[in-house]
């Protein structure tokens, strides 16, 4: 069914969404506006349109599941900090960053994803798991991938912020301490390649600036004669291979 195929598309494109709308994952539609569908064994019993709210809600939280549950973040920021540091300005443009993040991102977690269909969806579409055990199983494989990136001095900040039981295992963290953990883990992590990325690039400016100022050439700005050598450089060192190589390494290994 098309509200079928919509939900399953949610499964793979943002898996923090897809555990939550676990809720309403098997439901169908009825036959009429108001009607009321029954789902599996628990006997949920859920009208079409409040179903509708429900999917628009989720996909309203689709953009910021996105960029923070996933390494779309870390990607992101530091194809900007590149930008910046190349003095480029405006070249490659927002969009171009923002796709080549975005399929970066699913290409990382696409395993996440389909271990979170196959876990959640499957099973409560077959009947064989209630809504809650869906969740929760579904929501595993996320929490997963969340600590293994995310600090541990992060986590028991939340914890302590929470007010929350120590976990005797990691497995027994929620996901409100996890995100948020794994959203300031990967801004620390970005900024220190983004600072490593600055180096060779500031080191090419001190020069021009050093020359430039021993030429008595007062007048002509740094970075005009800055920007070229900086692009050749990157091009010569194959800057984009090395810079997206060890990103998606940073999540391989």
């Amino acid at each position: 069914m098309r509200k079928a195929h919509i939900l399953k598309s949610l499964f793979i494109l943002a898996p923090a969404v897809l555990t939550a709308g676990l809720a309403i994952a098997a439901q169908p539609p009825g036959p009429l506006l108001g009607a009321s569908v029954s789902s599996g064994k628990g006997g949920q019993v859920i009208s079409a349109p409040v179903q509708i709210v429900i999917l628009m809600t989720f996909l309203t939280l689709l953009p910021a599941a996105v960029m923070c549950v996933t390494p779309f973040l870390r990607i992101s920021m530091v194809l900007h900090f590149l930008r910046q540091a190349i003095g480029t300005q405006t070249a490659p443009t927002n969009q171009v960053l923002i796709g080549l993040a975005l399929f970066l991102s699913i290409l990382i977690m696409q395993p996440v994803a389909m271990e979170i269909y196959q876990k959640g969806w499957i099973p409560f579409d077959n009947g064989t798991l209630t809504m809650e055990q869906a969740i929760d199983q579904g929501g595993q494989p996320l929490r997963t991938f969340l600590l293994k990136y995310a600090r541990e001095k992060d986590i028991r900040l939340f914890v302590e912020i929470t007010h929350g039981a120590a976990p005797r295992t990691p497995q027994d963290l929620n996901l409100q301490v996890l995100v948020p953990a794994y959203i300031i883990s990967e801004l620390k992590a970005s900024f220190q390649i983004g600072a490593v990325i600055y180096l060779p690039f500031m080191v090419i400016d001190l020069v021009i600036a050093s020359v430039t100022l021993s030429m008595g050439m007062m007048q002509l700005p740094p970075t005009l004669l800055s920007a070229p050598f900086k692009v050749l450089l990157f091009v010569l060192v194959d800057g984009w291979n090395l810079v997206v190589g060890s990103l998606m390494k940073g999540f391989y290994t």
